[in-house]
């Protein structure tokens, strides 16, 4: 394996198994309705043992490190399900994971799994665009009695209503990558040339109302 900085490491990762795909001349729809040139599925890390390893052990050394009182893993639904079980397996923690709605049958939880009151928890997330989900997921732990520390991501984009969203929550967010540096590797890599970085760089300042 080439010896990189960890978040180049994950950023090429992602590049080369395709969990990220750039198209600045041909955008993606996202769910949102945003045009976007870029598309991320970091599920697919799970795919590729090599790939998945780094990721857990990344995370795994986050918390050890930054975070070694930590009682509980929980994982956002449904991409960083398995991500938080590698991780807290790894660690030997507890592990619930949070849901993206209410069950609407039986005991109708948002979170699943055993928590205690005042554990102190660590949130796994795949992919931060907006924060919205992500942070929806923090609230629902906070609201179960969870105490809850930190998030860490895979991935984020680097958007502002991102980052003022964890800060209101108080809510610390570390991502293995982000954006700037998966554009950085693009370029070395030859994923994308240098006369499509303009476009990338302009969606990035104005993703909501970009290619409108």
């Amino acid at each position: 394996m080439e010896q990189l900085e960890s978040d180049k490491q994950v950023a090429k990762y992602l590049l080369d198994i395709k969990a990220v795909e750039l198209q600045p001349n041909l955008p993606f729809t996202w769910a949102s309705g945003w045009k976007s040139p870029i598309y991320t599925d970091n599920r697919k890390t799970l795919s590729y043992p090599e790939v998945r390893n780094y990721i857990k052990k990344q995370f795994a050394d986050i918390i050890r490190n930054q975070y070694p009182d930590t009682e509980l893993i929980a994982g956002v639904a449904t991409g960083a399900i398995a991500v938080g079980a590698l991780v807290a397996n790894e660690l030997d923690l507890p592990m619930v994971y949070v849901r993206s709605s209410s069950k609407n049958h039986g005991l109708e939880n948002l979170v699943e799994g055993v928590s205690h009151f005042g554990q102190k928890t660590i949130v796994i997330e795949d992919l931060v665009s907006t924060g919205q989900s992500s942070l929806k997921a923090v609230t629902a732990l906070r609201n179960q009695g969870c105490d809850v520390k930190a998030m860490l991501a895979i991935f984020t984009y680097g958007f502002s209503i991102a980052k003022d969203g964890f800060d209101n929550a108080k809510c610390p967010l570390t991502t293995l990558s982000n954006y700037n540096t998966l554009i950085e590797m693009a370029l070395e890599t030859g994923y994308v040339q240098q006369n499509q970085l303009q476009t990338l760089l302009e969606w990035r300042q104005n993703p909501d109302s970009w290619g409108r």
